[in-house]
């Protein structure tokens, strides 16, 4: 591109520069997409009408999506999951369950069979839907659902959220961690909130990770970032001869020592506490485990956990790095779009590509890096490395 001179004009500057062919056929798309005219003559014929059908339903969809996902947090807070899971009622007997009028409630019932959320059956009573269904029993989807309330509040204004040099809505004071400078003197009661969310979220991502690796051939597991100790709960179930370590904020980790000590585990898991990037971490581990840790903090941060797990592995030693990540085929609005605002209004952090992540775990010292395959990608997706030297 060239540079500006002091006599460029807006016109000059502003327009499209096109250097490949695909470039130039988008210019070309886009120059006869925006023109009424084009879509006067699509609507004309059969198939260019089919699909301006389905990108209108599309871009409604967008511009309706917090309608629906209003609609699916009001029948998690009504626990309509949960009263239809035992077989299909009727509208009277929702109303007298839920303490919603009728009419009020027949709406909510309505928009979420639109939604595939419940389904009307043929005697007129209301049924779980093909994705209401998977809510009963899966309480982190509803943990979720109902914390994405705070999201939302701060998404009133997502302009001002982007120009915020520094975030001070609801998402950034409830991950308290992210945005103070001493992590590592946070309360239990400062850290209550989200490490309970976590553990009701973390069993959607571990079933996940023990199916792409097998921590079987792996004599001692470290996890960290572990919070309340649910991954190595599972792994003790997954491996019974694998010797146990986590590593949390001090007063995470004293959550999970109690939990642990509560499911028999405390004499094989030792819980240590601390600040990952300043504490170092405990070493005697083969295998160090980040499940959901790289993607709420920025590349710097990251880059300095991943330098101090590999201090901590022995030559050999594998790290083993989960997380929903960006460019996820299938899936490619749950990296950039929801995670990049996510992250956004938390403070810091972002969602990064498998191969972002992988020339940061090769900056630490990694190599034979792997994508696993998971069975939801969409979900989390899982990296292993290895310590060369």
């Amino acid at each position: 591109m060239r540079p500006l001179s002091s006599s460029s004009t807006r016109q000059d500057w502003a327009a499209p520069v096109s250097t490949t062919w695909h470039d130039r056929w988008l210019d070309w798309r886009d120059a006869r997409l925006v023109h009424p005219w084009f879509r006067r003559w699509a609507m004309a014929w059969r198939w260019p009408r089919a699909l301006v059908r389905r990108r209108a339903r599309s871009l409604f969809d967008l511009m309706a999506g917090f309608v629906y996902s209003q609609t699916l947090l009001a029948c998690v807070r009504l626990r309509l999951f949960e009263q239809l899971s035992s077989g299909p009622q009727t509208l009277p007997r929702l109303a007298a369950l839920t303490g919603v009028p009728e009419a009020g409630l027949e709406r909510l019932l309505n928009a979420a069979c639109s939604l595939q959320l419940l389904q009307r059956r043929d005697t007129g009573a209301y049924g779980l839907g093909v994705l209401g269904a998977p809510l009963v029993g899966d309480p982190g989807i509803a943990a979720m659902v109902e914390h994405h309330a705070l999201l939302y509040d701060d998404l009133r204004d997502p302009v001002a959220l982007l120009k915020a040099e520094v975030p001070t809505g609801r998402m950034a004071s409830y991950w308290v961690y992210a945005n103070t400078a001493q992590p590592g003197g946070l309360s239990d009661e400062d850290v209550a909130a989200y490490s309970a969310l976590m553990s009701a979220t973390q069993p959607m991502i571990i079933e996940e990770v023990l199916q792409a690796v097998d921590l079987r051939l792996h004599r001692c597991l470290l996890d960290v970032g572990g919070g309340e100790g649910r991954f190595v709960q599972q792994a003790a179930l997954h491996a019974p001869g694998l010797q146990l370590m986590l590593f949390d904020l001090p007063a995470v980790a004293e959550r999970a020592r109690e939990r642990l000590t509560r499911a028999g585990l405390g004499r094989r898991c030792t819980v240590h506490g601390g600040d990952f990037v300043r504490d170092g971490l405990p070493t005697g581990a083969d295998i160090v485990s980040l499940i959901r840790v790289a993607f709420d903090h920025p590349d710097e941060r990251v880059l300095a956990v991943l330098r101090a797990v590999h201090t901590a592995l022995p030559p050999g030693g594998t790290v083993v790095l989960a997380e929903p990540m960006s460019g996820t085929p299938g899936a490619e609005p749950m990296g950039e779009a929801y995670f990049g605002f996510y992250l956004t209004a938390m403070g810091r952090g972002r969602p990064r590509t498998p191969e972002h992540l992988g020339r940061l775990l090769a900056a630490a010292g990694f190599g034979a890096v792997q994508l696993m395959p998971t069975r939801l990608p969409l979900q989390t997706r899982v990296m292993v490395a290895t310590k060369t030297a």
